[in-house]
């Protein structure tokens, strides 16, 4: 994940939580305006762009191992038709699939795109550390780790619980990238404190801290506007602080800055020569926090696009997910919508993601009999790796849909999460086991 590094740097100024951000500008803008405005920005990511491919799923009946997926078999073509030729493929029952997975090899897709627009604003506002927390297998922690590496700064990453007794995973590309620290999970459990003492402790005497929250207000109140465009004002090389500065990052980012990358992504896949922006998508994403799938559908309502976004619950209750997606809303209503007309968001209230549950629902991390011989099948027959937990949720989802909906525009988004599967086999060796002797039979 390379800077895309533009001349333009960001100027910081206080703003008074209080009371609205001063001298900003009362114009609304259409939705497609609104939209080029917010993506006028420094990105981490060079491209949005990612592959599209399709699934084409048939049924086996008879013919196939048991499974999850013991009455169908699939086929990935790689180089699908896509934009106006979409209606011309009638190629029997499948679905496609967008793959994030392929962004970053240690960095999952759904991560990538929520640090695609906070890492630059981290940079410009002069942060040094960076302090965020997750499990021990945490996707999310590796990230932060493997993208401020990237570009020098330094991560500090809580983990759950106690170290394995051997590192691997996304837990092994924690410890070599970041700075990382085991906390009991009694401690764990009051997570906002844990951070807040933690970051203080990294800034010592003479650093500060700062939240996600405060640099995005930082970054509006900084915009301004010349001959009508959404610029950003120049600030000289030479006033950058060497002091210690920490920014406290969210457990999975779930902040509304995280938003900005999957607005990005929607703008591109919704290009003509794409998906395009009149056929009546289902996005079928697996959810964690949510935010990706909150994201998703919030870029969709500002477009006006016909798309629906189906998340499959992982690791909460719907009345979580669905706190969850009015407090990004509103968020995302009180840091961006000084330039969208509110009349565009009029829908949000109501909900913006189809929240389901999984196909077989366990407890978050579980897995069950039958899950690691479906990533295999999967693996062998298109050349896409899953993982149990997250993705495999997912593609359970988009083939359901399809096949009961032939007529279905299913769209699965990869969001990654392979390395995970390495912690799994550690935990899960019976499972793992079997898999030979499902090779050979």
């Amino acid at each position: 994940m390379k800077l895309h590094c533009l001349p333009t740097r960001t100027t910081f100024t206080a703003i008074n939580k209080n009371g609205p951000a001063q001298a900003l500008p009362k114009i609304k803008l259409s939705g497609e305006e609104f939209l080029s405005k917010l993506l006028d920005r420094r990105w981490t990511l060079l491209s949005p762009d990612t592959k599209i491919h399709q699934i084409m799923v048939s049924s086996t009946k008879g013919r196939n191992r048991g499974g999850v997926f013991s009455n169908v078999s699939f086929l990935n073509n790689n180089q699908p038709y896509l934009g106006n030729k979409m209606f011309e493929d009638n190629q029997g029952l499948s679905f496609y699939i967008v793959r994030d997975d392929l962004l970053h090899p240690f960095v999952n897709g759904n991560k990538a795109r929520k640090l695609d627009g906070l890492l630059p604003l981290i940079e410009d506002h002069d942060v040094t550390d960076v302090v965020t927390c997750g499990g021990c297998q945490s996707a999310h922690a590796a990230a932060v780790a493997v993208s401020c590496a990237e570009r020098g700064l330094k991560s500090h990453l809580l983990l759950r619980g106690e170290q394995p007794a051997i590192l691997t995973g996304y837990n092994l590309i924690s410890t070599i990238y970041g700075n990382v620290t085991y906390v009991p999970r009694s401690f764990y459990a009051h997570k906002e404190k844990m951070l807040q003492t933690h970051a203080s402790m990294v800034a010592g005497s003479s650093g500060n801290v700062v939240y996600c929250s405060d640099i995005i207000d930082a970054f509006i109140t900084a915009q301004t506007f010349e001959r009508s465009k959404f610029v950003q004002m120049d600030t000289p090389r030479s006033t950058k602080s060497h002091s210690t500065k920490v920014v406290v990052v969210n457990e999975g980012a779930g902040d509304a800055v995280a938003l900005l990358g999957l607005f990005r992504l929607v703008d591109y896949l919704s290009q003509d020569h794409l998906l395009g922006r009149t056929r009546a998508f289902n996005f079928v994403v697996d959810s964690g926090t949510g935010t990706t799938a909150i994201g998703l559908g919030l870029a969709a309502l500002c477009l006006g696009l016909p798309w629906k976004v189906t998340a499959v619950m992982l690791a909460d209750k719907i009345d979580a997910y669905r706190e969850q997606e009015r407090r990004l809303i509103f968020e995302f209503k009180r840091q961006f919508c000084f330039l969208l007309d509110i009349h565009k968001l009029n829908g949000a209230d109501d909900g913006i993601v189809h929240w389901v549950d999984r196909s077989c629902p366990r407890r978050f991390g579980n897995i069950l009999e039958g899950d690691i011989e479906a990533c295999q099948q999967i693996a062998q027959q298109t050349g896409i790796l899953v993982d149990p937990v997250y993705t495999l949720a997912a593609w359970e989802m988009a083939t359901q849909i399809s096949t009961a909906h032939g007529d279905a525009d299913v769209v699965m988004l990869h969001t990654g999460g392979t390395l995970g599967i390495f912690g799994l086999a550690q935990r899960y060796k019976s499972y793992f086991g079997m898999l030979n002797d499902v090779t050979k039979s």
